[in-house]
């Protein structure tokens, strides 16, 4: 938000983590970011990496330490739950924790997102289903699981 023109991260810097996610999707980010290529000044996201399985995480630890030896200069961000902070992700990076609190009102953030996915012309496109012409949207129900 420091940089309000600056673009929102594209889909191969962020890894949405599930328990679901596998060692080899970890792995494909991990190499991504890990990896120099001249991909420029692209910050690297993992969220909710303590959701990952233990086998899953520990491989991701393996390869982390195994690829950092060729980068010293990689972007990586990793995102947890404070609630989950005794699990092996966050346990095994803990020398690098930092405690963040969202230091901007929800308002500024909220406007600083919409500045980002507001469609310009919406003519032609299905923002013109969501409020304000966003291209994304969130669908919410109170009374999940009645066919909303």
């Amino acid at each position: 938000m420091n940089s309000p023109d600056q673009p929102l991260p594209m889909f191969d810097e962020v890894l949405l983590c599930t328990p679901q996610t596998t060692a080899e999707q970890v792995g494909l980010f991990l190499r991504r970011c890990l990896i120099p290529c001249g991909r420029g000044e692209k910050i690297y996201t993992m969220l909710y990496a303590d959701e990952l399985s233990y086998d899953v995480s520990c491989r991701a630890e393996e390869l982390f330490q195994h690829l950092q030896r060729y980068n010293n200069s990689y972007r990586l961000v990793i995102l947890c739950n404070c609630e989950r902070e005794h699990s092996y992700i966050p346990s095994a990076f803990s020398q690098y924790k930092v405690h963040m609190i969202p230091q901007r009102p929800r308002a500024e953030i909220q406007q600083y997102l919409q500045h980002h996915y507001r469609v310009a012309q919406p003519a032609s496109s299905a923002a013109s289903v969501f409020k304000d012409n966003m291209c994304v949207g969130i669908v919410s129900s109170k009374r999940a699981g009645v066919g909303e």
